[in-house]
C-alpha cells in the first residue's frame, strides 16, 4: 500500500520537548494534519480534547508514558520515539504499556514509514509490532545485542506474530 496515501490527510499529534525535533517531523510528515506539543500538560490537553489517528511521543522530557497511557485509554495509537531511553527495557516497556511503535530517533527520517506502518497495520486489523520486527530488528541487533529477545523469547515471539 502507498505510504503517502495512508498518510494524507490524517491527523497527528506529536510531542517533544524539542523544537527542532517537532519541526522536523512536522516537515517529514507535511502531507497530515499536524498538531504539535512540546510539554506534558500541552499534549495531555490535546490528547484529552482530539481524537487523532496517531500520536507520536518522546518518552523523556515530555513524560511520554503518561502520555500513552492516555493515548491508549482514547484508542489512539501511539508512537514512541526516543534518543535516551533507547534500551531493552524501555522497548518492552512501550509494547507493555499499548504503544504502536518504538522508534529511535536516530531512525527520524524514516517517521513516515513507520507512521504508515502504524496506520495501515490499525485498518487492517493487524498486529504493528510484526512490521516493526520487520524493519527495526537489525537495529536493534546492533543496539542491544544480537540475543536480546532470548532473555525472554515467550514474550517477543507472542509480540511479533503476524
Amino acid at each position: 500500500m502507498d505510504k503517502q496515501k495512508i498518510l494524507k490527510g490524517k491527523w497527528i499529534l506529536v510531542v517533544d520537548d524539542e523544537e527542532d525535533i517537532l519541526q522536523l517531523v512536522y516537515e517529514l510528515l507535511e502531507m497530515c494534519k499536524i498538531d504539535t506539543a512540546s510539554s506534558y500538560e500541552e499534549a495531555k490537553e490535546l490528547l484529552e480534547k482530539n481524537q487523532y489517528h496517531l500520536a507520536i511521543l518522546d518518552i523523556m522530557g515530555v513524560r511520554g508514558y503518561d502520555l500513552l497511557e492516555i493515548a491508549s485509554k482514547r484508542d489512539i495509537p501511539a508512537l514512541m520515539l526516543t534518543a535516551h531511553a533507547l534500551t531493552k527495557e524501555d522497548l518492552r516497556k512501550s509494547v507493555e504499556k499499548g504503544a504502536a511503535f518504538y522508534v529511535p530517533k536516530d531512525e527520524i527520517n524514516n517517521i513516515p514509514v513507520y507512521a504508515a506502518d502504524v496506520l495501515e497495520a490499525r485498518a487492517k486489523k493487524q498486529n504493528s509490532w510484526a512490521k516493526w520486527y520487520e524493519r527495526l530488528s537489525g537495529f536493534c541487533d546492533r543496539r542491544f545485542g544480537k540475543d536480546w529477545k532470548d532473555q525472554d523469547p515467550d514474550f517477543w515471539d507472542h509480540i511479533i506474530k503476524y
